[in-house]
Order: C-alpha cells, then sequence, then structure tokens
C-alpha cells in the first residue's frame, strides 16, 4: 500500500485530498491536528507516533524528526543499498508527502504577536520534511500548496510525469525559501536590550534584507526594445496580493513599461472608497475621477484630458461592467487592470484583442502598517545598490475634510476658510496630487482632476504646463473655480500667483517653506483659502 504523509496548518482542502488518496489505495499518515480533521471526515488515519514508536513531545516541537519518515521520503528508489536499509530496520517508504508551515507569515503581521509566540510559529519538522521530499522528487511527489490538490490526484491517477514532480519540487523548495526569508526578515528587525527583545513599530527598518523571488514571466521588452525584462512576484510584497496574483486575461504581451503604468494606475485608486477611475501616461495621471459608478468615474477621467488618454493605461476600484467595458472600447486604449471583470465586459474587452486586460487584488494594501519588512514596501535598485522605503500613503485624507473635522497637522492658513464644496474638492485634489511626479501641481474639481503638471523643475512650470493643457479645451478661463494641489510646498509667492491667475480660489500644500508668511500673504491678496496639511507627498 502507497504512503501518504500529511502534516498541515492550513487544513483547506484536506479532508478531500484524503479522502482522494485514500479511494486510491493510499495509507495515511498524520500528525495530531491534521490527523484529527481526516479522522473528523470519516478517514482511516494512523498516527505519526504509530509510525516512529517515539510520542510527539514538547508541545509538538519533536514529533517529525526521525528516520522512520525521513528514511522512507529519502530513499532513492533506483537503489538497492537504500531499499535493503529500509527493508533491514522495518522501515516503509513515503510515496507523498503533503506540508505547509505554522503561520509564521500571519503572526509577523500582526504587531501585537509577542517575541516568544513569534519564535513558536517558527517551524522545524515541516521544512525538514519538504526538503526531504523535494530533494528525493524522482520517487516522491511533494504539494505545499491547497490549490495543487486535484492536480495531484488526476497526476496519481494519469501517472506522475518528471517535468510534474520538478513542478512540484521547485515549488516546495521556493515555499521554504520564501518561509525562511520572511523569519529573517522579521528577526532583523528585534532590538535585545540584556534579555529583552523587542519587536519595533511600524517603519523600522531591518539590519539585513533578503528578497526570494519567484519568476512569473518573460516581458516584450524593457523601457526600450533592446532592454531585456521578465517579471517576478514575492521579495517582501504580499505573496499572491496585488501583481504577486494578477492574472492576464488577454492581449498583446506586457512590456516592463506597461507594468510600472498599470502599477501607478492601481496605486491612485487605491486612495478611494468611491468608485474611482484613473488614466495614465508614463507612470502620471492624464485624467482621474470619481463618479456614481464605474462607467461614469471612467468617462470622467478620460475626458478630463482626452487628448492624452488615447493609448493610456485605465485602473478601476470597482468590478469591471459591462457600461465600463463599452466606454473603455469606444476609443484606443492599451491596458486595463480592475479588480474582477463580469463575463458579459469580458465578451466586450475582447473585440480589442490586443488590449491587455489585467485583474488582481490590491484590497490589502488599503491597509496601514506596512514598513519596510513589510508587504508595502517599495524596492529600488540604485548603480550597485538597493533604496527600500515604506509606501506613501496619503493617510491624512483617510477621512473627510471639513471645518469641525480636520486631520492633525492640517490647518487653513489665510483668512478665507474654504467652503464646503471646497473643502471636498481640496481632499480630491491632495490624493491624486501624491501619485502625480515631483514636482506638481494640479488643478481639479471634487470629482475630477481638471489639469495636471507633472513632474517640472519648479513649481511656476507646473503651474504653466497645467494652464496649457487646460487651455487646449479652448475655454476663455477654464480653470476659474478650481482648487489647485501641490505635493510639496511654494518656495516662493510666484507659484502661488500663476495659481491665482489660473483661477483657483483655493489650494492645499504641506506649508513649511522659510517663505511661508509670503506665500500666505499673496494667498490673501488673491483672495484664496490656504490649507497646509504638514505632509509632503514626493514622487521620484
Amino acid at each position: 500500500m502507497p504512503r501518504a504523509l500529511l502534516s498541515v496548518s492550513d487544513k483547506a482542502g484536506i479532508a478531500d485530498l484524503g479522502r482522494g488518496l485514500v479511494t486510491r489505495g493510499f495509507e495515511l499518515v498524520s500528525t495530531g491536528g491534521t490527523a484529527k480533521a481526516l479522522a473528523d471526515a470519516g478517514l482511516p488515519v494512523t498516527n505519526v507516533s504509530d509510525v516512529t514508536g517515539f510520542p510527539e513531545m514538547m508541545d509538538g516541537r519533536v514529533k517529525t524528526l526521525h528516520p522512520a519518515l525521513h528514511g522512507g521520503i529519502l530513499a532513492r528508489r533506483d537503489r538497492a543499498d537504500d531499499l535493503e536499509a529500509l527493508a533491514r530496520h522495518g522501515l516503509a517508504l513515503v510515496d507523498v508527502v503533503i506540508v505547509n508551515l505554522y503561520p509564521f507569515v500571519q503572526a509577523a503581521a500582526n504587531p501585537a504577536t509577542p517575541f516568544e509566540a513569534l519564535i513558536e510559529e517558527i517551524d522545524i519538522g515541516g521544512p525538514s520534511l519538504v526538503r526531504a521530499a523535494a530533494k528525493n522528487f524522482r520517487g516522491v511527489l511533494v504539494v505545499v500548496d491547497p490549490a495543487d490538490y486535484p492536480a495531484l490526484l488526476t497526476s496519481i491517477d494519469a501517472g506522475p510525469t518528471p517535468a510534474f514532480r520538478f513542478d512540484l519540487m521547485r515549488k516546495a523548495l521556493a515555499h521554504t525559501a520564501a518561509y525562511d526569508t520572511a523569519i529573517s526578515a522579521t528577526l532583523n528587525t528585534i532590538t535585545v536590550d540584556g534579555d529583552t527583545f523587542t519587536r519595533p513599530a511600524a517603519g523600522g527598518a531591518p539590519v539585513g534584507l533578503t528578497l526570494n523571488l519567484s519568476k512569473v514571466r518573460d516581458l516584450r521588452y524593457g523601457e526600450n526594445p533592446h532592454q531585456a525584462a521578465a517579471w517576478y512576484s514575492g521579495g517582501i510584497t504580499a505573496g499572491s496580493a496585488g501583481f504577486g496574483g494578477a492574472e492576464v486575461l488577454q492581449g498583446k504581451e506586457l512590456s516592463y513599461t506597461n507594468l510600472l503604468d498599470l502599477d501607478a494606475a492601481a496605486r491612485i485608486v487605491l486612495e478611494f472608497d468611491e468608485p474611482a477611475a484613473t488614466v495614465i501616461k508614463h507612470t502620471n495621471p492624464c485624467g482621474a475621477a470619481i463618479g456614481s459608478s464605474a462607467a461614469d468615474a471612467y468617462v470622467r477621467a478620460r475626458d478630463a484630458d482626452a487628448v492624452a488618454a488615447f493609448g493610456g493605461i485605465v485602473a478601476l476600484n470597482r468590478p469591471l461592467d459591462v457600461d465600463t467595458a463599452m466606454a473603455i472600447v469606444s476609443t484606443f486604449i492599451e491596458a486595463v487592470i480592475a479588480p474582477a471583470i463580469d463575463p458579459a465586459a469580458r465578451d466586450i474587452l475582447a473585440k480589442k484583442a490586443n488590449m491587455r486586460v489585467v485583474v488582481a487584488d490590491f484590497a490589502m494594501f488599503k491597509a496601514a502598517g506596512f514598513g519596510l519588512a513589510g508587504a508595502g514596501a517599495d524596492v529600488r535598485s540604485i548603480l550597485g545598490g538597493v533604496l527600500v522605503q515604506a509606501r506613501d500613503r496619503v493617510a491624512e485624507a483617510q477621512s473627510l475634510w471639513t471645518p469641525d473635522r480636520l486631520p492633525p497637522d492640517l490647518r487653513v492658513v489665510t483668512r478665507r476658510q474654504p467652503t464646503g464644496d471646497e473643502w471636498t474638492a481640496l481632499r480630491f485634489a491632495w490624493r491624486v496630487c501624491a501619485h502625480v511626479k515631483s514636482n506638481t501641481v494640479i488643478f481639479t474639481d471634487a470629482a475630477r482632476t481638471l489639469a495636471i503638471g507633472a513632474g517640472q523643475m519648479s513649481r511656476v512650470d507646473a503651474v504653466n504646463v497645467a494652464t496649457m493643457k487646460a487651455a487646449a479645451g479652448g475655454a476663455v478661463r477654464p480653470l476659474a473655480g478650481a482648487v489647485a494641489a501641490s505635493d510639496a510646498f511654494f518656495p516662493f509667492r510666484d507659484g502661488l500667483d500663476a495659481v491665482a491667475r489660473a483661477g483657483a480660489t483655493a489650494v492645499v500644500h504641506p506649508g513649511g517653506s522659510v517663505r511661508d508668511a509670503e506665500v500666505i500673504a499673496a494667498a490673501d491678496e488673491h483672495g484664496l483659502a490656504m490649507v497646509f496639511t504638514g505632509r509632503r507627498h514626493f514622487r521620484h
């Protein structure tokens, strides 16, 4: 009778898998909680201690580290001396190993988990079983992901191919590597004072950092056709969240710049709880908007700068439905990303066969508390080095801005207070402004961008670019009544004067210049309301 060893922390699907193995003539050998789950499902199961002849001990710290198991796993099926050694000691082969590891990553993600509890979540026997089975992949099938259970049973029925065995081996060793990387990254954040081990507050920089990356696919090319490029997942990101688990449904092969633009687009719409959309070119928004629906938001964002939106990259924070699909295919769009796509919408999008359509779940990235070693870290290479920073979050704009409910550090510095409509528009502008390349000044109303001056060498230039873009529509004063946002302070009053000439009635920026008094006086002269946030949002 073939033997399967099952010892899992994540018990999803384990009863169905056990049932499938028993049906195929396997003996089930299992540990503690896994054995109970199998027995509760009415399956015959042999406890590991009955195989090893030794009870589990030390609260489960020692249970599978035994020759009776590892001998059966590591024995080479084509080596007579290995098989004779097993027979001499009365040991049986193990043909399938189903293991996933203690939830160290989940425990580490909770800042309230005490240090000693973290240590107990470091799995010892599990990685040993996985590595042993992976090493002997020609004779042992090793599975670490519940998603692979159906494929395992199908493979057993057909006869496992060498390629299937090797794929399981690679996945298993990647699993243990990622696990060890997570442990190392977490321990690198711990400070020690005598016998006291302290976990840092979110945002602390670890003393060492290891990236564990798995290739998702090769890309068409890098920033230019002569540059090779590939897409990887893992590292210090959030596993299968975001682009780590994205699904490409259709379209031409993705390029490096496509993915950068898709990422920039996703970051903008994540700022909003309302239906939101943006159209991106070269990582800057041509337009961004909120609306009553995904379709309404998309049309507003596209029409904010319809000329620039041609050939752009679209992101939505709502499932892409039929109405939105119809609006998207009415013009040329390079790629679109959304958390989900309605089946009927897929048929419409398919009419644009070259348009890349990507589905990805970014929900976890709205959460707070990601530090340098967490899921919200940004990693960037420089010549001979790597830079890591916590992801910028516009936390000060997560709640409504009203005169009686302002976030800390937010203050009106002019004689005139913003009106209710201006408060709404300023908050919208501030959330978008943080995602535009510095130096930037943008103009918006309460629901969409009106003009964007991105990536200029001075703020006056940024205002002038935005004004020029707005004037292209032919209106006499297209930005009259708008609000403006600047990602950093105005170092001189000339930028503020330019904002006023453009027609804005209110402006938001961090403040903090040595010439703040001069800039505030200029705003008062023009009758503008001006708000300081106390927080800069450069984007390089």
